[in-house]
């Protein structure tokens, strides 16, 4: 596994790290989505353009002159703009409602690899249905890791698979590599990317302003993805932050405290009461 350099500086006053090329947040913006017209109106227009979609696909599926391959193709395109439209609405309500009522954590006892290894298969059935051939995934984690922590697996898996969509949205071609770090009372997990996306992922990271970032960048899937993941570790009282790799691919990683479960001072109910809840 390849080191982690977590940046623990000083940030400047727009939450930045300070000369390591890292650009990482400590104080998360969350946003309220439903007051975002420039969302509202991007959301929207994704809804159109995928309905749009399956119902052109299904017609031809259904035209005589189709043979059984075109067939085949049609119902792949109209199962993958399903799964891009359920995943838009799921991640932007779930956003909503972390606005709109109080979070907190549901902590349970999990190993640290098993978290990935549920999430790998359907990662890699997204890549197969809707990414391109060229692009890779990585697993970069560890089999023989039994460590077993306390962690609220659920909202990790969702922070986890908003990040991998949005790699998967912003990569043509090369690799999606994810994985984990596990220090001390700490868990780091990364999703690196060889794609396209950097500078706008920077820009949904920290922007104070979402709607004038969606004007300059016109991409409500990524924002809607990377705001969802800010709000997600900031009730896991987490932090995230996000490196360039290579020259516009994306690295982003978040750290969430968690608690090894043999440690001999730590309970689940005084480990609850711990937790920041928003």
């Amino acid at each position: 596994m390849r080191n982690l350099i977590i940046n623990t500086q000083g940030t400047n006053s727009d939450g930045l790290a300070d000369g390591n090329g890292i650009d990482k947040v400590n104080n998360i913006h969350n946003y309220d989505m439903i007051k975002c017209p420039t969302i509202l109106t991007g959301v929207s227009h994704e809804v159109r353009t995928h309905m749009n979609a399956i119902v052109a696909f299904s017609y031809l599926m259904n035209r005589n002159s189709s043979n059984d391959s075109e067939r085949e193709e049609f119902s792949n395109h109209i199962l993958s703009s399903c799964a891009q439209l359920i995943g838009l609405l799921d991640n932007f309500l779930d956003s909503a409602i972390i606005d709109l009522c109080n979070q907190k954590t549901d902590l349970r006892k999990c190993k640290i690899s098993s978290i990935l290894d549920e999430m790998y298969s359907e990662f890699r059935e997204a890549l197969r249905r809707e990414g391109p051939e060229e692009v890779e995934l990585v697993a970069d984690s560890s089999e023989q890791d039994q460590t077993e922590v306390i962690i609220d697996s659920d909202r990790v898996f969702r922070v986890i698979r908003a990040l991998f969509q949005n790699s998967l949205k912003n990569t043509a071609s090369g690799y999606i590599k994810i994985g984990y770090e596990f220090r001390e009372n700490t868990v780091t997990f990364y999703i690196i990317d060889s794609g396209q996306g950097y500078f706008k992922c920077k820009e949904f990271l920290h922007t104070e302003d979402l709607n004038q970032s969606l004007v300059k960048f016109n991409d409500t899937v990524s924002a809607v993805n990377i705001t969802l993941a800010k709000k997600l570790i900031s009730v896991l009282g987490g932090t995230v932050w996000l490196e360039c790799n290579g020259l516009t691919g994306s690295g982003f990683y978040f750290s969430i405290p968690v608690k090894k479960t043999g440690s001999p001072d730590v309970s689940i109910d005084n480990y609850l009461n711990s937790m920041i809840a928003i």
